[in-house]
């Protein structure tokens, strides 16, 4: 009876709001302004549908796949992974973490402050190019230096940081709700967003890469949870989702100011080629040079501590799953070094190109949470998670092949493949052509498995 007394259900206030800055710190960063905003220029009028997709793959997919870690008492991404098998786990989490590291995210960290503090600053006839290769490669020095001996430094700038970040955001976002740059109603949406805004802005929410990092990064939380004393899995996940809630309503809430006054900006500028450059000119309409510049300094040590986080990440986690390979310091440099490369591709270019890449991940994410979490009605079969998975995987490398630029589509003739597949996939022409294959191979699975049995 007295050890019924010392299980622990739950977390404490104190502990729930621990939880959800650690939250909250992990899944919001600079990425997560530049794509809101875009989408406001681009939504137009149409920015409550286009929100509530955003919402969907945004805010609550990242929480599911921390509460899925939690639930199936997963060690991680591969542990979860192995649910499948083990040579899809190693494919997947290396796809995963080379993703949110240094092919697309890391570098993102590097050209979001570039695009936002340095580009504007350069006069007529200065190199853009050079600009940019002395900027990241000064930059990703800095991130391999504490990659390297990281120290105190993240969470010195974690608690410098998260408040600097909120207060300067609040001051934009109540600048623009006294004195909006455009009204909402008379903003015409992109061509893109007549139609469909729903759907746009869900898939526009997988640029976020917060559902990848939420596989990746859960286990964090998870174990925070744990140290905390809360050992059963129900209420593990019951504490994750208490803390993520709130940590998710204030992401929600300021995902939707920073789309208004994306729209609202339409009325002073066209839409940006990314929301990098529609941050600069809000930030400079209503507060100049200093605005800009207190923009540029709270960005650039965000992406900073993001960039940092990622690399030491990517280090340790091919340290454990290439045990005879390089070491933990050889793996940073070499991430470094790649998102150094990548990045001088420029904003533009890497959210180009990590857009195929998400449209591939993100189904076999979404996917192999749903299982975990609904894993107990059908006794977490791995023919089930096999057959669902293998499905997904077909028709999600489709909507790859579709979401490539037009120069690589040509290059690789793949029009004509992708109008039949278009002609017999639902949904593919919106980017979801892997939910019927899906659904067909959850059939599949309960099917094997009730003959198997």
């Amino acid at each position: 009876m007295g050890n019924n007394k010392t299980i622990k259900r739950g977390l404490t206030v104190s502990e729930t709001i621990t939880i959800t800055s650690m939250l909250f710190g992990m899944f919001f960063g600079a990425g997560n302004l530049i794509f809101p905003v875009y989408m406001g220029q681009m939504a137009g009028h149409n920015i409550w549908a286009a929100v509530a997709g955003f919402l969907i793959t945004g805010v609550g997919m990242p929480l599911l796949a921390v509460a899925a870690l939690g639930i199936s008492r997963s060690n991680g991404l591969y542990d979860l992974g192995n649910k499948v098998g083990k040579k899809y786990s190693v494919f997947f989490t290396c796809a995963l973490y080379l993703t949110i590291g240094p092919l697309f995210a890391s570098p993102r960290c590097a050209t979001v402050p570039f695009t936002v503090a340095i580009t504007p600053l350069l006069g007529e006839g200065a190199s853009e190019t050079l600009a940019l290769a002395v900027f990241s490669a000064v930059f990703f020095l800095v991130v391999l230096g504490f990659s390297l001996k990281p120290g105190k430094i993240m969470i010195w700038i974690g608690k410098i940081l998260n408040p600097v970040f909120l207060c300067c955001l609040a001051i934009f976002i109540i600048a623009a709700l006294i004195s909006p740059m455009g009204s909402i109603d008379a903003i015409q949406p992109e061509a893109a967003y007549q139609s469909g805004a729903f759907f746009n802005g869900f898939l526009e929410g997988y640029n976020t890469m917060d559902l990848l990092a939420g596989l990746a990064f859960g286990i964090v939380v998870i174990n925070v949870i744990k140290g905390l004393g809360i050992e059963e899995p129900g209420d593990i996940a019951a504490s994750t989702v208490k803390a993520g809630v709130f940590s998710c309503l204030l992401m929600g809430i300021i995902y939707i100011f920073i789309t208004m006054i994306g729209v609202q900006s339409r009325g002073i500028t066209e839409a940006c080629a990314n929301g990098g450059e529609a941050l600069y000119i809000i930030a400079n309409h209503y507060f100049g040079r200093i605005g800009t510049l207190i923009l540029a300094v709270t960005v650039t040590f965000a992406c900073l501590k993001t960039s940092v986080g990622l690399t030491t990440s990517c280090a340790e986690t091919f340290t454990q799953l290439f045990p005879k390979g390089p070491s933990n310091k050889v793996w940073t440099c070499i991430f470094a070094g790649v998102a150094f490369l990548v990045a001088n591709l420029g904003l533009t270019s890497i959210i180009t190109y990590a857009v195929p890449v998400l449209m591939f991940l993100y189904p076999l994410a979404i996917t192999l949470i749903l299982l975990v979490l609904f894993g107990r009605f059908f006794g977490d079969d791995r023919r089930v998670y096999v057959s669902v998975t293998a499905l997904t995987l077909v028709s999600a490398f489709f909507d790859l092949l579709k979401a490539l630029p037009e120069g690589a589509r040509a290059l690789l003739h793949v029009d004509p493949l992708l109008e039949a597949v278009g002609n017999v996939l639902p949904f593919f022409g919106l980017g979801m052509g892997w939910i019927c294959p899906a659904l067909a191979g959850l059939v599949i699975g309960l099917i094997w498995k009730a003959v198997k049995k």
